[in-house]
């Protein structure tokens, strides 16, 4: 039996939360997440974000990102009542700041203002040649692979890839998000995928809401208090209880 009524009450009282999110928080805006049985890697081959293989093979790399990233997930993933509980909470100034290792803006899209983005992410373009950074809806991706305005470099999503390290200032600004919480909701993240599973151990003051269809490898070693089920559900009932309509 999930405890919706504690889990709020933790909510209403803290002073510092802060949420971290993966991709089972988009699950139900449409987006599917990359591993599982259902995920993109079973119908994808996932060496197109390595970033080796990229540079060698551009225009095939590109064939399968905007089909995913752009033509699919762009088109189609609208926030839900997950990603709008988590807006309403920062407008009210119960909730610090996201850290979502998402790349597709949904955060934003609710209505988030302060989202770090651990992953980076698919709204900008990034140049591989001279490092400027443009809106992709700048680009015309029916011609691939895109290439640089300014120099004619080689553009790539602005988010990571196999072989990449994390962008340092959102490290920096995901921990200190992390080591200022009282409360943490951890949302639809498996916490397996290194360094971004370390973040629920940074918030060493912080209490811990897991909300996952199933338990993750945070369950039995960090989580206080974990509700199974999905994110728009559990979503809907703490905001009854705190009074927020989504």
């Amino acid at each position: 039996m999930n405890d919706y009524d504690t889990a709020a009450r933790w909510i209403a009282v803290s002073r510092k939360a802060a949420a971290f999110t993966g991709a089972g928080i988009s699950v139900e805006s449409g987006i599917p997440t990359f591993r599982g049985p259902e995920g993109l890697w079973s119908r994808y081959d996932p060496k197109v974000l390595d970033l080796g293989y990229f540079y060698e093979h551009p225009k095939e790399c590109w064939e399968v990102i905007k089909e995913i990233f752009y033509d699919y997930m762009g088109a189609k993933a609208r926030p839900n009542a997950a990603h709008r509980l988590l807006a309403e909470l920062e407008k009210r100034g119960k909730l610090q700041g996201v850290i979502t290792q998402n790349i597709d803006n949904l955060h934003q899209e609710a209505g988030s203002r302060n989202v770090v983005e651990f992953h980076g992410t698919a709204q900008t373009l990034l140049c591989t040649e001279c490092g400027d950074r443009t809106p992709f809806t700048e680009h015309d991706l029916s011609q691939l692979p895109p290439r640089c305005k300014k120099c004619g470099g080689l553009l790539k999503p602005d988010f990571i890839f196999f072989g990449e390290g994390i962008p340092p200032q959102a490290y920096r600004d995901s921990m200190a998000l992390a080591e200022e919480a009282d409360l943490l909701l951890v949302i639809g993240t498996t916490g397996e995928v290194m360094p971004a599973s370390m973040i629920p151990f940074e918030a060493k003051q912080a209490r811990v809401i897991e909300i996952n269809v199933e338990p993750s490898a945070n369950t039995e070693h960090r989580t206080d208090l974990f509700l199974q089920a999905k994110a728009t559900e559990a979503a809907k009932e703490l905001a009854e209880r705190l009074g927020i309509e989504l």
